[in-house]
């Protein structure tokens, strides 16, 4: 009784806080006043620069006057040759380096998934170091095995007869350069995503394949890849937005040459912005890249037959 008296107490309390209009910190509100920092700063941090930098992509500045200025950025951006020649290197990164690094990703992480090979552990740190390792040691190693002249991959070539290759200096080896150090860095990445949803699907599939008579690489085809659809249509878009503002690599790695060779769409946006002082066109730049991602989820999301 005793109990009961004081429960209805409590609940006539929160009744009364509940129902009072001016009483903010009642627990229907305790939700949204835990929630209210986290929103504060991502309305701060992300929400105000997102709409900052597209009212400054209709704007011009003239010293230290800034007029409205329409669609005039996005007509410049539109024809300038270094944009599309920025565009057409991202790209051709992109169609290299993303479905190379996805399939020795899931190659790997098939290895991983196998009961046969021994120190696990060793082989997931090893495959995963390079992407938490330093970008600038990485670029400095990459530097010295690259270097045309001393660099050891050329030296090796030497012993099969194949001449030194600029692989920095030259258009195309900068471009393929460039996927090599993407894959180096990623590919361990995407593996342990893989692996993740590998080891997700149930073993009662596979139980079942071997009764019928499967195979190995049957189960892989009609098991392990349909069960894993999502998990590849994820890392496949993420790895394509990584690509698109892919910055550090060629920046460390070639400074966007020879000759804007690899000059990247985030590089030239970088550019204009802290090299120029342009930051309308710079931003109409990123909203041109972000409808670019828009475009090339959609249209994965389609081919993966993915309609959620």
């Amino acid at each position: 009784m005793k109990n009961s008296s004081y429960g209805e107490v409590v609940n006539e309390s929160i009744k009364k806080k509940s129902g009072s209009k001016r009483s903010f910190d009642n627990p229907r509100n305790a939700p949204y006043i835990f929630l209210m920092p986290a929103l504060i700063f991502f309305l701060l941090f992300t929400g105000y620069p997102i709409v900052y930098s597209f009212i400054l992509s209709l704007q011009q500045s003239e010293g230290n006057v800034t007029t409205f200025a329409g669609l005039d950025n996005y007509i410049r951006l539109f024809q300038d040759p270094i944009f599309y020649e920025s565009l057409s290197n991202t790209l051709i990164i992109l169609v290299l380096q993303v479905p190379i690094m996805l399939f020795f990703a899931l190659i790997l992480a098939v290895l991983m998934n196998s009961t046969m090979l021994k120190a696990k552990g060793f082989f997931r740190v090893a495959y995963f170091s390079p992407a938490v390792a330093s970008l600038v040691s990485a670029a400095v190693i990459f530097l010295l095995l690259l270097n045309p002249d001393y660099g050891l991959i050329n030296y090796l070539l030497s012993f099969i007869g194949i001449d030194k290759i600029g692989w920095l200096n030259h258009p195309v080896w900068a471009k393929i350069s460039i996927v090599l150090v993407m894959i180096w860095r990623w590919t361990g990445y995407n593996m342990v995503i893989l692996l993740a949803g590998m080891q997700n699907i149930s073993n009662d599939l596979y139980e079942a394949a071997r009764i019928d008579g499967a195979g190995k690489v049957r189960q892989f085809f009609s098991i392990t890849i349909p069960q894993l659809k999502p998990v590849i249509l994820f890392t496949a878009i993420v790895s394509t937005i990584g690509t698109l503002q892919l910055f550090d690599e060629p920046y460390n790695l070639t400074g966007g040459g020879p000759v804007n060779a690899t000059t990247t769409i985030t590089m030239y946006l970088y550019q204009n912005a802290f090299e120029y002082f342009d930051f309308e066109y710079a931003s109409a730049i990123a909203y041109v890249v972000v409808v670019l991602i828009a475009l090339l989820s959609f249209i994965q999301f389609k081919l993966a037959g993915d309609d959620e």
